[in-house]
């Protein structure tokens, strides 16, 4: 099976360096996906927003024959599920990291915009559940290659017409979130969860152990076990 993987904002496609080789060991072709604009300055940027970045990961698809996995880290969950709307016949399971899908409209955050960009705002911006298992090394490290992304990118609205993006089986592998609170908001069906309640076939992995989970970032620091998620959610 090809596994395209789509990184989240600040992030290309070294991200999924520690994760791929696992996949591809397991007999899968992974392509691991680096966004227009990321790293390029204002005036390189200025056109770029969701639908350009939407619109690169559904060239991929095209680009592919036979069965695909799509998985989206974070931001890049938002780019995965606006690419199964535009080709929802063409992925056999969409798996998001650490993320859930958007409904129409959504859109990813808010971050400082910096010179007509969105750098990396730093470690300190998020919350500690965020990158509590980030040992200074690996923070340092991923802070390094960060790079800043398009402005429009964070803010730009979702873009989703087709209703058989609900009948692809989806997996969410979770890090911050416990499986079970997703389960109940799934049960529950909230309106600002409309959509993730909304797919037909959900399934939910929690990274970790009890006291012991993952943050936001877990291809960095625990990428072994990302591996082993996807290959376990994409059967």
């Amino acid at each position: 099976m090809h596994i395209i993987l789509v990184p989240g904002l600040w992030l290309d496609a070294s991200s999924w360096g520690d994760v791929a080789p696992a996949l591809e060991a397991a007999g899968h072709r992974t392509h691991a996906l680096t966004l227009p604009g990321v790293g390029a300055s204002a005036a390189d940027s200025t056109g770029i927003g969701m639908a350009e970045w939407v619109a690169a990961t559904v060239a991929e698809i095209d680009a592919l024959d036979g069965q695909i996995a799509l998985v989206g880290h974070s931001g890049g969950g938002n780019v995965a599920y606006g690419a199964v709307d535009a080709r929802p016949d063409r992925i056999a399971h969409l798996v998001l990291l650490d993320t859930w899908p958007p409904a129409e409209g959504g859109t990813i955050s808010e971050f400082p915009i910096v010179d007509g960009v969105v750098p990396f705002p730093g470690w300190d911006f998020f919350d500690d559940s965020d990158v509590a298992d980030l040992d200074p090394q690996t923070r340092a490290d991923a802070a390094a290659r960060a790079k800043p992304v398009p402005e429009r990118v964070p803010t730009d609205p979702i873009r989703l017409s087709d209703e058989r993006r609900r009948s692809v089986p989806a997996t969410i592998i979770t890090g911050t979130v416990p499986a079970a609170q997703i389960r109940e908001i799934v049960q529950s069906a909230p309106e600002w969860a409309a959509e993730l309640a909304a797919i037909e076939q959900l399934g939910v992995i929690e990274l970790g152990a009890p006291g012991d989970p993952t943050g936001h970032w877990p291809q960095f620091s625990r990428p072994g076990a990302v591996a082993e998620a996807i290959l376990q959610a994409i059967g």
